[in-house]
């Protein structure tokens, strides 16, 4: 009779370990899948951002160290193959991006071309998909990160080499100038 008890006891212990250890493996598989999200979205803005520079470049002949940057970024950016590379790569290509739009500020005319119009709302729509993408991932994330420190799913975690993950968040240069009061002129 106690032999069965301990059989049945060490059965709902490894059931128990076997279901941490496939809820670590699914919580893992949905942040990974999720920044798969934010990479199709990254695509479609890298294949914008050429698209945006030809715009701009016969409008601003003495702003082209802003289209370097521009493109460079962009460069690094499809290099990035890891997700915190990705993350690393995109952060510098927003702000060039960001770079870039403070500039096209300076140039009247090309803010009215229909051409630069269109690709503007293209990409305003690609930076809207991707704000949600990267908000799904960084909730992702927390799930995934909160299941590998708490007790007793943390034990698993070691033992299969399951570690906290980065979030998908602004970058130390993004945040400064999100944090700035904007420049208003009339």
């Amino acid at each position: 009779m106690a032999t069965i008890i301990i059989i049945i006891f060490a059965a709902i212990i490894a059931i128990w370990l076997i279901s941490l250890y496939n809820r670590l493996v699914k919580l893992r598989n949905n942040r990974e899948n999720s920044f798969a999200d934010i990479d199709v979205q990254l695509r479609q803005r890298h294949d914008l951002i050429p698209q945006l520079v030809e715009a701009v470049k016969g409008y601003m002949k003495h702003e082209s160290t802003v289209l370097s940057d521009v493109t460079n970024a962009r460069a690094n950016a499809m290099k990035a193959t890891t997700i915190g590379d990705k993350i690393a790569a995109e952060n510098q290509l927003t702000a060039a991006l960001h770079g870039l739009q403070v500039a096209v500020e300076a140039y009247p005319d090309l803010k009215a071309s229909q051409n630069f119009i269109n690709l503007q709302e293209e990409i305003s729509d690609v930076e809207n998909k991707l704000a949600a993408a990267r908000r799904y991932f960084n909730s992702a994330t927390k799930e995934y990160n909160n299941a590998v420190e708490v007790f007793p799913s943390n034990i698993i975690a070691g033992t299969y080499g399951f570690t906290k993950e980065v979030m998908f968040d602004l970058g130390a240069e993004n945040r400064e100038n999100m944090e700035k009061p904007p420049d208003v002129k009339f």
